[in-house]
């Protein structure tokens, strides 16, 4: 008797009450000048964080571009233009409704504000609250539910996605408005070439989640960024799959 309760301790019962991997790889490449991979598995999760802001809706500076004031989509393109009216509800514009969004005008330097919500109602890890802010339409500033579910640690709210976690987690419950205040210094480029990397400065809900982060390329899923060819691009709301909301979105060109 004894033996088959040892068998069963030692055996058995880890398999029935072992948990799921962690999410991520073990099989990417390194990311230059880093001991972690891309996505890596093992790379630690931030820390959470409560954040002190209210019910948000900062309002723009008097030199700000007001991208989208929750009235019209007259600042981007790529919309479904037959489905066009229905992407804004109640102020905000839902980007599975309206498939993938660009400004038409591109930015270089600048500061964005932008404010966003996922969906209350869980979904699979991956495609819960799942978009992104991309600046010169290829560096990504990941958006997903990162308050009651996770994925890999550089692909949580507030990551560059694939390159850095964010310094900590600010994230708000689902269902509730969140927002990005990202100051954004664009590369130089001298004939079609990176010889200068951009740099990301990101408060999410008003928390430091990036410090004047050194971009190291173009998004990219399991493998290594490459380098950057452009100093100006448009801004872009990805639609991944999921039902995420925006709202009171505005820019400001910098002279840096």
């Amino acid at each position: 008797m004894y033996r088959i309760f040892l068998f069963f301790i030692l055996i058995i019962a880890p398999n029935l009450f072992a948990q799921d991997d962690p999410p991520g790889y073990t099989d990417t490449p390194l990311i230059p000048g880093s001991k972690w991979r891309v996505h890596d598995q093992t790379r630690p999760q931030p820390g959470k964080v409560a954040s002190g802001q209210g019910d948000l809706l900062c309002q723009p500076p008097s030199d700000a571009i007001v991208l989208f004031d929750g009235s019209n989509l007259d600042h981007w393109q790529g919309v479904n233009e037959a489905r066009k009216n229905e992407g804004i509800k109640n102020g905000a514009i839902n980007i599975l409704v309206t498939g993938q969004l660009a400004t038409i005008e591109e930015f270089g330097d600048c500061q964005l504000h932008i404010e966003w919500m996922s969906p209350e109602e869980p979904a699979d890890r991956m495609n819960w609250g799942n978009s992104g802010v991309f600046l010169l339409g290829c560096i990504e500033v990941q958006i997903l539910e990162s308050h009651d579910s996770y994925i890999y640690a550089d692909g949580n709210a507030g990551a560059i996605y694939g390159q850095y976690p964010p310094l900590v987690n600010p994230a708000r419950r689902p269902g509730q408005w969140q927002s990005f205040d990202i100051i954004f210094n664009a590369p130089k480029i001298e004939n079609g070439k990176q010889v200068k990397p951009a740099y990301l400065t990101v408060f999410y809900n008003g928390v430091l989640v990036q410090h004047h982060s050194e971009v190291l390329g173009k998004v990219a899923h399991r493998e290594v960024p490459a380098l950057l060819d452009v100093e100006k691009g448009p801004i872009i709301l990805q639609e991944h799959g999921s039902a995420v909301i925006f709202r009171n979105i505005w820019i400001r060109r910098l002279m840096l």
